[in-house]
């Protein structure tokens, strides 16, 4: 399971784990630790991920900062926990004390469910107010999965990362002004555009006609741009279908039935699977021999197959060679029997 897969996998387990999480200690066993450990570290290796890493400020003695990610045993990201209901602004502060006063570059303060990083841009060695990159985790997106993956253990290198966190703070503060923008657009960003087509002076009325129609010319290149991706997309699912179709040929004489009793198999494979992928991910397709469950719906992903006939049920299960394995079944209740090789089948994808 590649570093995205993990991570997917692992937010949609954080929403079932909520109601469980009474305490901050429980939020760093069951969200902190665990995500840590997706990005590669051993957080039972006190030489790798120490807990409670003493940070003392002045004369201020034994401050501890919850976890410190260490590498030749120097901190290289300080961690600051709070339990997962708590907002994180109020704590800012907090980490801020403890950044300067080691030799980490980085700072990452979270409650499990939103991670906000931090680093020294403004001010050598003085923690920035705002965070270069964050995150919600079950709400996290492609784009922000790839930059979390250069914390990951096996790519981490501090000097090229404090470069990135440069980019990825202008970028998302650019991000945030152009949003705002576009769904609210200033004076200021109306009249730029007005004063290109407008031929007369830009008072106060014109800005009233234009700004309406600045939004509306925004708001339409960003439909037509996602109407053309979607018709780019359409265009290459039609074309993959099409030499799928060529590639195989087509039995005019067969005709195939779906049997209720391989939906009813469908919707089992479905129940067993919804706790660790998205059950839209998971396909049927039929034919003479038997009847496939298939993982994107491709034939190369294949999860079992159904052998079912009026006098026989027989399920196929595959290994991590793909090596099909016939199983008979009493009933259509005996396939949750085979629920943990189901799952390990999907896993090895």
């Amino acid at each position: 399971m590649d570093f995205k897969d993990e991570i997917r996998q692992f937010s949609k387990r954080v929403d079932r784990l909520l109601p469980q999480i009474k305490t901050e200690e429980a939020t760093k066993t069951s969200l902190v630790m665990p995500f840590l450990k997706i990005l590669g570290y051993d957080v039972f290796d006190p030489f790798e991920v120490q807990p409670e890493f003493i940070a003392d400020i002045g004369i201020k003695k034994g401050e501890k900062v919850d976890y410190a990610i260490l590498r030749d045993e120097k901190p290289v990201i300080l961690i600051e926990c709070k339990h997962f209901a708590d907002g994180l602004d109020p704590h800012n502060s907090q980490l801020f004390r403890y950044f300067h006063t080691t030799e980490a570059k980085f700072g990452l303060l979270t409650n499990g469910i939103e991670y906000r990083f931090y680093t020294d841009l403004v001010t050598a060695n003085k923690m920035d107010e705002k965070p270069f990159f964050e995150f919600k985790i079950m709400d996290i997106k492609d784009n922000e999965v790839s930059e979390l993956k250069k914390f990951h253990k096996t790519v981490f290198d501090l000097e090229s990362i404090s470069s990135v966190a440069s980019d990825l703070k202008y970028f998302n503060e650019l991000t945030i002004l152009a949003n705002s923008e576009i769904q609210n657009p200033s004076d200021e960003f109306v009249r730029f555009f007005t004063r290109q087509v407008y031929p007369s002076v830009v008072t106060a009325k014109v800005l009233e006609q234009f700004t309406p129609l600045v939004k509306r010319v925004f708001t339409q290149i960003i439909n037509d741009q996602i109407a053309e991706r979607l018709k780019s997309a359409l265009k290459k699912e039609t074309e993959v279908e099409e030499q799928n179709a060529s590639a195989v040929p087509i039995e005019h004489d067969a005709v195939i039935v779906t049997t209720e009793e391989e939906i009813d198999g469908f919707l089992v494979v479905k129940s067993i699977l919804r706790k660790d992928i998205e059950v839209g991910r998971i396909f049927m397709r039929d034919n003479q021999s038997y009847c496939g469950i298939l993982l994107d719906d491709n034939n190369r992903k294949p999860i079992c197959r159904f052998y079912f006939t009026p006098n026989r049920l027989r399920i196929g299960l595959f290994d991590k060679e793909k090596k099909e394995v016939k199983y008979d079944l009493q009933s259509l209740d005996d396939i949750y029997k085979y629920s943990e090789q189901i799952v390990e089948t999907v896993a090895n994808y």
